[in-house]
């Protein structure tokens, strides 16, 4: 090894370590659980106070208007309509859990598709982010009651095993 690749090995290793992250553990939350974060946080981006919508929201949408509003299933950007990416609503981690933060409820808030992947294992302080306060489901339910309304009125809606498993979940939760 050159002196220079030697020098510039010990600045890698002094200033960016690598720190292998914990194994992989998928997290799957239930719809039931989502929709909990989700009411609690009032339909609110965490990261941005922008309103988020229930998640059939979009597929209904997308059911009744497909050429107008896309969606493919592996959220190819090219493929899926930009507001999935902006109203759909997912859960993050405060403190990514490969960053140490737990998986517990008290440690996970709603946000859009778009801000989760611009987040990924980041700190709210690296990104000079911060928590915005949650809303007032009572001001705004992310389109759940007119959704949970309108699906029990299209048998083929509720045939669609995604928006069934929510529409459920909704149902579940009144």
């Amino acid at each position: 090894m050159s002196r220079g690749a030697f020098e510039a090995s010990g600045i890698a290793r002094q200033e960016y370590p690598f720190v292998p992250p914990p194994p992989a553990v998928v997290r799957r939350h239930t719809e039931a659980q989502a929709l909990r974060v989700f009411v609690r946080d009032g339909f609110v981006d965490r990261y941005s106070g922008d309103l988020l919508v229930f998640p059939p929201v979009l597929r209904v949408l997308t059911a009744l208007l497909p050429d107008d509003f896309p969606f493919h299933r592996n959220w190819k950007m090219e493929e899926t309509h930009q507001a999935y990416w902006e109203l759909y609503p997912t859960l993050d981690h405060i403190v990514p859990v490969a960053r140490g933060g737990e998986d517990h409820e008290d440690n996970i808030v709603s946000t859009s598709m778009l801000r989760n992947s611009t987040k990924a294992n980041s700190t709210l302080e690296e990104l000079g982010w911060s928590l915005h306060a949650p809303g007032d489901v009572k001001l705004w339910d992310g389109l759940l009651g007119w959704c949970t309304e309108f699906v029990e009125n299209d048998e083929r809606l509720l045939k669609d095993k995604y928006i069934g498993r929510w529409h459920r979940a909704a149902l579940a939760y009144r």
